[in-house]
């Protein structure tokens, strides 16, 4: 199992990088990013939750995974981007119409599912298996979380940067 851990103001508008560790080890730098000012100034009105965009870089500075959210007719989706390999990824919520919704990834060869806590471990699914986890704590003093995410031995994936990516915009900010 890897383990990766990060630490986050609890501000939904910080656009400051957040580095990512494994082992103690600086891995990952990834931050929110907003295309332009104007889009910043009009996320307030929305709570910081309407214009979301996640971009996780390598300790070169190199983007290699990003992950937006997209609203269009009253339908909300997150799409994903392995830019290395330029591999797309759609995040949607299914059922939530009958109750509570689930979030499923769907990309080429992949269909995950997301079961999403609120206080516990958030579990990344691959049929009944659990292949990834996230789980943020958050300390009232600091005003941050703490964040830890597990690559379970059981994901083929084994790509830390797909998951910072999604978890941070889908669970972190959320809908």
């Amino acid at each position: 199992m890897k383990t990766y851990s990060y630490e986050l103001t609890a501000k939904l508008n910080a656009t400051e990088d957040i580095r990512v560790f494994a082992e103690g080890k600086h891995v990952y730098t990834m931050n929110r990013v907003y295309d332009n000012s104007l889009k910043k100034l009009l996320d307030g009105y929305f709570d910081y939750r309407y214009f979301l965009k996640y971009i996780v870089k390598n300790t070169a500075g190199e983007p290699v995974f990003m992950c937006k959210k997209i609203q269009r007719k009253g339908r909300l989706w997150f799409e994903a981007t392995d830019y290395r390999t330029n591999e797309k990824y759609v995040i949607n919520y299914e059922n939530w119409r009958i109750g509570v919704p689930e979030l499923f990834i769907k990309g080429e060869g992949l269909d995950m599912k997301i079961d999403k806590e609120m206080e516990d471990w958030s579990n990344f699914l691959i049929g009944e298996t659990i292949v990834a986890r996230w789980l943020p704590v958050y300390n009232e003093e600091t005003e941050t979380f703490t964040i830890t995410l597990e690559l379970l031995p059981e994901d083929v994936k084994q790509d830390a940067a797909f998951f910072l990516a999604i978890s941070q915009a889908t669970l972190f900010i959320g809908a």
